[in-house]
């Protein structure tokens, strides 16, 4: 299975599970460093808290048999689970509204009113659309044309 579809399908089937249990799936990637195959999930709690280690080893149990009865990726990988850190990523229209008022920076893959690279305060999503103060101007991005966007805190 390629890269993409192996993160497609874990975002797929781990999310729901992940909030069963009261996370929320932030991100997955998965690398090949040298002959290492890492699938690294990220999860954040649903409610309020910051993720604690004991978070990532539940997670890391209850998401181990469901990757292993999917096998999406042949022969032998490790499953690295942890929080997303200081500096957040945001993917979901759910994550630009629970961050509303808080700082953030954003590249878009086209620009928005002559600029790609966004850095202000988030003022929610609407209809589809990011609201981010930079320095007193308010810039709309689309949700698809957004190429990355994380916290800055």
């Amino acid at each position: 299975m390629a890269s993409n579809e192996i993160v497609r399908l874990a975002w797929q089937e781990l999310g729901p599970r992940l909030n069963e249990q009261g996370y929320d799936l932030v991100e997955v990637e998965f690398a090949q460093q040298g002959r290492r195959r890492i699938l690294r999930v990220f999860i954040d709690q649903l409610g309020e808290g910051a993720v604690t280690l004991n978070d990532c080893q539940a997670a890391s149990r209850l998401l181990s048999p469901v990757l292993d009865a999917l096998d999406p990726v042949k022969g032998s990988y490790t499953l690295e689970v942890s929080s997303p850190g200081i500096d957040r990523p945001l993917r979901k229209p759910a994550d630009f509204e629970r961050f509303s008022g808080e700082r953030v920076r954003i590249t878009a893959h086209t620009p928005v009113n002559g600029r790609r690279r966004f850095r202000g305060a988030l003022h929610g999503v609407v209809d589809g659309m990011i609201r981010v103060d930079c320095e007193g101007n308010i810039y709309e991005i689309h949700l698809e044309n957004v190429k990355k966007a994380n916290l800055d805190r």
